[in-house]
């Protein structure tokens, strides 16, 4: 029986990695070429359609496929590394890219060879991210999208070959009808990197300029003018990837400190007890929850439960580092390495408890601030009335800033 002969269910999707392992042994296969392999045999996201790294096959037999390849040894994509690939981009490009976008965009984002990043934010539009003020103008000689403005907060862009971004296309309408969302190549003229320091000492975030970067129309995501709705898609996976990953139980930073209590028992007191058993209790309540809007996701595209999901990762991982800080007490305010690195990706679990205390920092900022998911949760999961927003009919270009 052919691989396409086989059925796609678990045990179908099975014999296909068996076939994948035969013809590419992980031990002897360069990595890349082996990535290469299961994408083209349609394993990567097996809820992919058939050519895209899928089989058209149910999400939730994806688990089964990884399960498989990892007992046998295979390399993984470094999913971390290419998260914002993985979890926000890929989505949005499959759901709005045409055909040969899909075709040259998905298979080494899948693979790793060409890391993504976000152009979202903007030094006066970060919560509102309908104020934002970059602005295409298209060439009418060549048909291409020319693009001024800066860009702020954008994790991985001193390593990303391609960025998902949303510009303003027309100031002469609302702010959320005058958007439009492009893929941009990073690599080109007009486009700068400059590193923003944190408070752990890093430089994972930047800012990005644009001066004249051009953009060909067949970049374009969704209509003109349709950028909201297409940066939906991404913020609404955004989260999910960013609060709905799976863990096992103590995982993260519930395990991290967990650990720190195990280890330091002179350190320990009834109050520290407490708050460590009501915490660990909620980061595995946050956990199960997890799972289940993993299963829901398996038959559906990600909702409002999403910003949940992140804002209770947030809360919780934010509680714990400070929790850790307390029981190691001046132990805690050291760690090894306070220097200007630009790291690829960012290390929550593997470093010293005062950097995972400074970097829990951010993750009431990243994916959305926990103000704007609480107002999403309210409005959209609890049917509660909207915020009054005054600027809702009113032009762009006539909105103070």
């Amino acid at each position: 029986m052919t691989i396409s002969e086989k059925s796609l269910d678990a045990e179908g999707l099975r014999a296909r990695v068996a076939d994948v392992l035969a013809t590419h042994d992980p031990a002897t296969t360069d990595r890349l070429e082996f990535l290469r392999a299961r994408f083209d045999a349609g394993l990567a996201w097996v809820h992919f359609p058939v050519g895209l790294g899928g089989l058209d096959a149910p999400r939730e037999l994806q688990a089964a496929v990884d399960a498989e390849f990892a007992a046998a040894g295979a390399p993984d994509n470094n999913p971390r590394r290419i998260g914002i690939g993985l979890g926000m981009a890929a989505p949005t490009i499959l759901k709005f890219g045409g055909e040969e976008l899909k075709q040259r965009l998905l298979r080494p984002l899948w693979t790793g060879e060409e890391v993504w990043c976000q152009l979202f934010s903007e030094p006066g539009a970060g919560s509102d991210l309908a104020a934002l003020a970059t602005r295409a103008v298209r060439d009418e000689g060549t048909g291409d999208w020319i693009v001024n403005g800066q860009k702020v907060w954008t994790s991985s862009a001193h390593t990303a070959q391609w960025a998902i971004l949303v510009t303003r296309t027309d100031p002469d309408v609302p702010k959320h009808r005058g958007m439009t969302y492009f893929v941009l190549d990073m690599t080109q003229p007009g486009v700068e990197v400059r590193p923003l320091r944190q408070i752990t000492g890093e430089a994972e975030f930047n800012e990005v300029f644009l001066t004249d970067a051009r953009i060909p129309d067949a970049q374009r995501l969704g209509e003109v003018g349709a950028g909201w709705q297409v940066a939906q898609t991404t913020l609404m996976n955004e989260r999910v990837a960013i609060g709905g990953n799976a863990q096992p139980r103590e995982g993260g930073m519930a395990g991290k400190v967990a650990g720190t209590w195990r280890d330091r028992p002179e350190l320990r007191t009834p109050e520290l007890r407490d708050r460590l058993v009501k915490l660990w209790a909620e980061a595995e309540a946050f956990r199960l929850a997890g799972s289940r809007l993993r299963q829901q996701l398996a038959v559906g595209q990600p909702g409002p439960e999403g910003s949940g999901m992140k804002l209770a990762f947030a809360t919780v991982a934010q509680e714990l580092a400070a929790l850790e800080l307390e029981i190691l007490g001046e132990d805690a305010l050291r760690y090894d390495d306070w220097s200007m690195r630009r790291p690829e990706l960012v290390d929550f679990t593997g470093r010293e408890a005062g950097y995972r205390y400074l970097r829990s920092k951010g993750n009431s900022i990243e994916g959305g601030t926990s103000e704007v998911l609480r107002n999403i949760i309210s409005e959209r999961v609890l049917g509660l009335p909207a915020e009054p927003r005054t600027d809702k009919d009113v032009a762009w270009k006539d909105l103070p800033r």
